[in-house]
């Protein structure tokens, strides 16, 4: 199991002097990967509801600035050397098809194989708007579309596609990825459609254990939520094995409630040792990556959340 933090796109913490420090330090604290968050515009009048606060609302500290997500990744990637990334996660109908699944080969030929892909259909209807990009209500069927698109490009020595948001044909798409077959997909979201799409097209699922309408808080609702992958996994035709997992962490420690809302002991909350065990039993479950926000207002702040997980949460992994 590979632990990950989440790089800060935008305020203080983003400047390139201290996401640089931010990513070498936790390469050589042994963190496995950074995760990059995804917003290219942030509206100034929001209607959507948020899924991951119990309000709907989008907070106002996630409203300010933000660099774009896969220029931050390819300026991390060039200042380290081992640490992957995760787009946590990449709005995929936000860009379009070709161009992106170029940027994400170049990003992982550059970095030597170092990316990988999570993947969400997106929600919040006003950004869509404000780019100008196909319809809010068909990005399901567009984040398949363009997904499988990438997948011909970086796999076919000619490719050709032919879908109703995206077609190509007659081209060559050359340097492939690094990682054969392209970045691993982790799929993000937690309801029903996501699961799905992981079933048909992802290599690991990636959840928040903490959206309201589909809390995995705790560990029995998220076996559960795997049980029910798995058994969708099977009737693609696919073995469930072949599908990793992965968990996104958005609070953790004594300040997070200790009971999830059906009465178990919630992930992640209460002390380090506690912590350490939730890690170990998401490990034996087959979890390959946990990645967690440190807290923190600079970044002598968060190296040293990092470094306390580090000693106290993650021996033993």
């Amino acid at each position: 199991m590979q632990i990950g933090f989440s790089a800060p796109s935008g305020g203080p913490l983003a400047t390139p002097d201290a996401l640089t420090r931010l990513a070498q330090e936790a390469e050589s604290l042994g963190f496995g990967y950074a995760t990059v968050s995804d917003h290219v515009v942030i509206p100034t009048d929001i209607h959507a509801k948020y899924p991951y606060t119990d309000s709907g609302e989008f907070p106002a500290s996630s409203r300010g600035e933000r660099h774009e997500q896969l220029t931050q990744v390819m300026f991390l990637a060039a200042k380290t050397t081992r640490l992957r990334f995760v787009t946590s996660v990449m709005v995929v109908p936000h860009r379009p098809a070709l161009l992106t699944a170029k940027i994400l080969s170049t990003i992982d030929v550059l970095s030597g194989g170092r990316l990988t892909l999570g993947i969400g259909a997106g929600w919040l209807r006003e950004e869509f708007e404000a780019l100008q990009v196909p319809d809010f209500a068909a990005r399901g069927k567009v984040t398949d579309e363009y997904i499988l698109a990438a997948k011909t490009l970086w796999t076919e020595p000619r490719p050709r596609f032919s879908g109703e948001h995206v077609r190509f044909g007659d081209i060559t798409f050359e340097p492939k990825p690094v990682q054969q077959g392209g970045p691993p997909i982790w799929v993000g979201g937690e309801s029903g459609p996501a699961l799905r799409r992981t079933a048909r097209l992802g290599d690991a699922w990636y959840p928040i254990g903490t959206n309201p309408s589909f809390p995995l808080e705790s560990l029995a609702r998220y076996r559960a939520a795997v049980a029910k992958l798995q058994g969708l996994a099977e009737k693609e035709g696919r073995d469930p094995g072949a599908i990793g997992l992965a968990y996104r962490v958005q609070r953790y420690g004594p300040e997070v409630p200790p009971t999830a809302g059906d009465g178990e002991r919630r992930l992640f909350s209460g002390q380090p040792a506690q912590i350490a065990d939730d890690l170990k039993a998401l490990r034996d479950m087959g979890v390959i990556g946990v990645d967690l926000t440190f807290p923190g207002g600079t970044v002598e702040e968060v190296l040293a959340s990092m470094r306390a997980f580090r000693d106290d949460a993650m021996r033993g992994l």
